[in-house]
């Protein structure tokens, strides 16, 4: 049985999701990509306990996470089994539907139907009464914004969930998402948006939006699926993402431009005592991110990432080296 690290809340910084009560860890752990039914229970077992010990509170989770969909929440339930389930009340458990889960018109996107269908088999398959936050994943060009919040706000009413979220949404319509919300007495918690050094385009609107409407940022990718390791830095190792068949990462992302680039942040990053990957999470964490989502195959990438929260302090000079090392080349 699971024994919790009695020291677990001794290094990992906590901060407030926009205007709210809650704190999330700078760094929060995502169950996508390793937590499918092709990888063993106890290396699984292994990340969640070990970045619990670590101070990592939240978990991130989607219906659709795996693979097959599905695959991650029931690991994640199993994982509770094994004696974490005793601290849940020191978790913050998330998941998010609106992609595609089951046949016929209602297995995906923003009804009412589908969101409240996806959060109660999301519930069974984690053995849980409600989860913290549920998001909305994706906008719906199809349903009526009016519905898809409402669903939220009824998960909330019906104790399923304590907060609502949504996740790759555009500015105005997150706008008009958190109005909608706060007409039905439940606000808008946290904002999901994919952010990285290699992925800036929160930064053009929707940044200062969730600044004016106190709801919380956390990202995802901001590692730019792996590209931000050392990994890439003589291009495309045998193995890799990128080598493999992933839809997400591909050889055409690999450019001989980009490999220059992400050797000039590693450059910045040596001087700052750090690896490229410590570097590309502390300038996430730099600004009003709330917590960033790290996805790990093992318990040592895990802890690389968690070293990146002991610098997060920036100077002017290496904020402009940065920005210098991500521009094209003449």
């Amino acid at each position: 049985m699971y024994l919790a690290n009695p020291d677990r809340y001794a290094a990992m910084p906590y901060r407030r999701a926009g205007r709210s009560g809650l704190k999330l860890p700078a760094v929060s752990l995502g169950l996508w990509h390793n937590f499918g039914t092709d990888r063993d229970l106890d290396t699984q077992r292994a990340l969640v306990t070990h970045a619990f010990d670590h101070g990592v509170t939240h978990f991130d989770l989607a219906d659709n996470y795996g693979p097959p969909p599905g695959a991650a929440e029931t690991a994640f339930g199993r994982v509770l089994d094994g004696g974490l389930r005793a601290h849940r009340d020191e978790m913050v458990v998330s998941t998010k539907a609106g992609y595609l889960m089951w046949p016929g018109p209602y297995g995906e996107w923003g009804s009412r139907k589908h969101l409240l269908a996806s959060l109660d088999r999301s519930l069974r398959r984690m053995g849980l009464e409600y989860v913290d936050v549920f998001y909305s994943h994706r906008p719906d060009p199809g349903t009526p914004l009016e519905e898809t919040m409402g669903a939220l706000a009824t998960a909330v009413r019906q104790g399923k969930a304590l907060y609502a979220g949504v996740s790759n949404y555009p500015p105005e319509q997150t706008r008009e998402a958190a109005r909608i919300l706060r007409d039905l007495g439940t606000p808008l918690l946290l904002h999901q948006p994919r952010y990285s050094l290699l992925d800036r385009a929160p930064e053009e609107e929707l940044f200062d939006t969730l600044d004016e409407l106190g709801v919380g940022a956390i990202v995802y990718s901001p590692l730019a699926q792996g590209l931000l390791t050392d990994r890439y830095l003589d291009g495309i190792p045998p193995g890799s993402r990128a080598a493999g068949a992933s839809p997400f990462l591909t050889s055409a992302d690999v450019t001989p431009e980009l490999v220059v680039r992400l050797r000039a942040l590693n450059d910045v990053a040596v001087k700052r005592g750090q690896t490229l990957a410590q570097l590309a999470l502390a300038w996430v964490l730099r600004s009003t991110v709330t917590s960033v989502i790290v996805g790990a195959s093992s318990t040592a990438q895990l802890d690389d990432s968690l070293a990146a929260t002991r610098n997060l302090t920036f100077t002017e000079e290496e904020l402009a080296l940065v920005d210098a090392a991500l521009e094209p080349a003449s």
